[in-house]
């Protein structure tokens, strides 16, 4: 859904679109710039019959980018849905995608997030993302790691599929504390941890 401004209050530029279709379209755009912003080769398949909004080639590699957004915020963070769009019956697969990337629209932050962490043996339909605030629960700090991961667009696609069973694998450990909960970044692999040139930026929705 798209909170809409009460009367008197001006909209937000992201509410000023007809519909989430439309605003998808300029997630996707974003997207784009981004990455070639960055030097990486983008390219859109034709059509809609393809699971993946976006290509990224960089040297011999080419990844499939689902690209999502959200504008929901809930507690301390915003809710991103990572499921086809409505009207759509069968579900991503690790075949079709290699990576979501997802834009929380508010504070224009970006999450480039392994598909083979959510899609895998246990099926994760909707992320919590905290670019504002750190996350109240532990088991969000796994999409933290993935923040302006621009460096993930370097990976293959096996690099991106290990990411995910690293990060299952991390799951299975004894949970943290509630005295550990600030350092749980810190027990993510040094090679999933975000850039540090932090700034932030939109595909499917929460809202839609």
């Amino acid at each position: 859904m798209i909170e809409l401004a009460t009367s008197g209050e001006e909209m937000e530029y992201w509410e000023k679109f007809k519909n989430f279709k439309q605003r998808g379209e300029w997630v996707e755009l974003q997207f784009m710039a981004e990455a070639a912003r960055r030097r990486f080769a983008v390219c859109k398949p034709w059509g809609e019959t393809r699971s993946y909004d976006v290509g990224i080639e960089h040297g011999p590699n080419f990844l499939r980018v689902q690209v999502k957004s959200t504008s929901y915020r809930r507690g301390d963070g915003y809710c991103c849905q990572l499921l086809p769009n409505h009207g759509t019956k069968q579900d991503y697969t690790l075949e079709e995608i290699d990576l979501f990337a997802a834009y929380v629209i508010p504070v224009k932050a970006w999450y480039l997030i392994p598909a083979s962490l959510v899609l895998g043996v246990r099926r994760i339909t909707c992320v919590m993302l905290s670019p504002v605030v750190p996350p109240t629960k532990e088991k969000s700090y796994c999409y933290e790691c993935y923040r302006e991961a621009w460096s993930l667009l370097t990976d293959s696609r096996g690099d991106l599929a290990r990411r995910g069973d690293e990060t299952q694998h991390l799951r299975l450990r004894k949970p943290l504390g509630p005295s550990s909960k600030a350092s749980a970044l810190d027990q993510a692999p040094r090679h999933r941890r975000p850039r540090d040139d932090l700034h932030y930026a939109d595909g499917g929705d929460v809202d839609e």
